[in-house]
């Protein structure tokens, strides 16, 4: 399991004294955890479910390196992308601007999506189909273009 292998590599980074990725693994297995509680009962997390986690994680160094870039601070900007190269190592590759398209247009028209006021319903069905391995901005921008929103 990938969270099973998380926890290899922050044994493996501790034991090479790797600070940014023994730092980085604890915060995204302490994540998990959170995760994991959440709710009405403790549960142990699928792999899906632990992507969906570290996506967020990425997402957020990847903000958080937006607003240090801005505020003139390029040190904390670098670590931050470094943080996010170290979880980005756990997800799938993202897919490019064409299969992206492409995937996204099969969902459209097998749901059979095409007036804006169904943008919702089509978000779903599309994300569904990528799976996480795709930016929902991203999503949403060709689903907003091929719906005519």
């Amino acid at each position: 399991m990938l969270s099973d292998q998380l926890q290899a590599d922050l044994t493996t980074a501790m034991k090479a004294r790797d600070e940014l990725s023994m730092s980085v693994l604890r915060l995204a297995i302490a994540a998990m955890k959170e995760e994991a509680v959440a709710g009405s009962a403790a549960r142990e997390l699928s792999d899906d479910e632990v992507r969906k986690v570290l996506a967020r994680e990425v997402k957020r160094r990847d903000e958080a390196a937006t607003a240090f870039m801005a505020g003139g601070r390029a040190e904390r900007a670098a670590r931050e992308q470094a943080e996010r190269d170290v979880l980005a190592r756990y997800l799938p590759a993202a897919l490019g601007e064409d299969e992206l398209t492409a995937i996204v247009d099969e969902a459209l028209t097998e749901g059979g999506f095409d007036a804006p006021s169904q943008m919702g319903l089509a978000m779903k069905a599309a994300m569904a189909r990528l799976g996480g391995r795709a930016d929902g901005k991203a999503v949403s921008a060709i689903v907003r273009s091929r719906l005519g929103g």
